[in-house]
């Protein structure tokens, strides 16, 4: 069963004048797509996520990183939460397809200050990010074969390798990647790929 995936950052400082430089630092390291590059959609959501958005902007094309950051950098606030959404492209197999394709997949980042949702980043990170169901990374619907698993595992891979850069080149202190799910993706991997051997 499919579950969603998400990696959550801590980072020592993240009062208002951090929040953006180190979102920044951390979007940097994504691999956006090729297809849809750039930052699809900007969300501002101020105190919780009951409240109403109070700014929402979608990009076709898709704008430079420092231009979202612009437009988010006029409304900083420590009890807002910024959501910022981007694409990258991951192996898939189309339904009722028989070739695989790479295909722009939704990634989001959320931003929270440490003042929203009466302090929620402490259990979710200053920064979380969502990359929608593990479906992506494991095509638990499909027979694994030789040509399959390539494809998994490159999706795996740059997921890795994604995950690896934000620690090095971000500040994190701690990371987390986790999903809904009482078994982890590593768990899941595991136990998909060894089917195929």
């Amino acid at each position: 069963m499919a579950d969603p995936l998400y990696l959550s950052l801590w980072f020592s400082s993240f009062d208002a004048e951090d929040m953006l430089p180190t979102t920044l630092s951390v979007i940097r390291q994504f691999p956006f797509s090729a297809q849809l590059p750039g930052i699809s959609a900007i969300e501002l959501h101020p105190v919780s996520w009951n409240e109403a958005t109070i700014l929402e902007r979608r990009f076709r094309p898709g704008i430079a990183l420092e231009e979202a950051a612009e437009i988010a950098s006029d409304l900083l606030h420590s009890d807002y939460a910024y959501v910022f959404e981007a694409y990258w492209d991951l192996w898939t197999l189309p339904e009722g397809a028989t070739d695989w394709s790479v295909q722009p997949w939704p990634v989001k980042f959320i931003v929270r200050g440490i003042d929203f949702d009466a302090g929620a980043f402490e259990q979710e990170g200053h920064i979380e990010i969502d990359f929608g169901l593990d479906s992506s990374f494991l095509h638990e619907e499909l027979q694994l074969t030789s040509a399959a698993e390539a494809k998994v595992r490159a999706n795996v891979q740059k997921l890795v390798e994604f995950t690896s850069q934000v620690e090095k080149n971000s500040g994190a202190r701690a990371r987390l990647l986790w999903s809904e799910s009482d078994e982890t993706l590593p768990q899941k991997l595991i136990s998909r790929l060894q089917r195929v051997q």
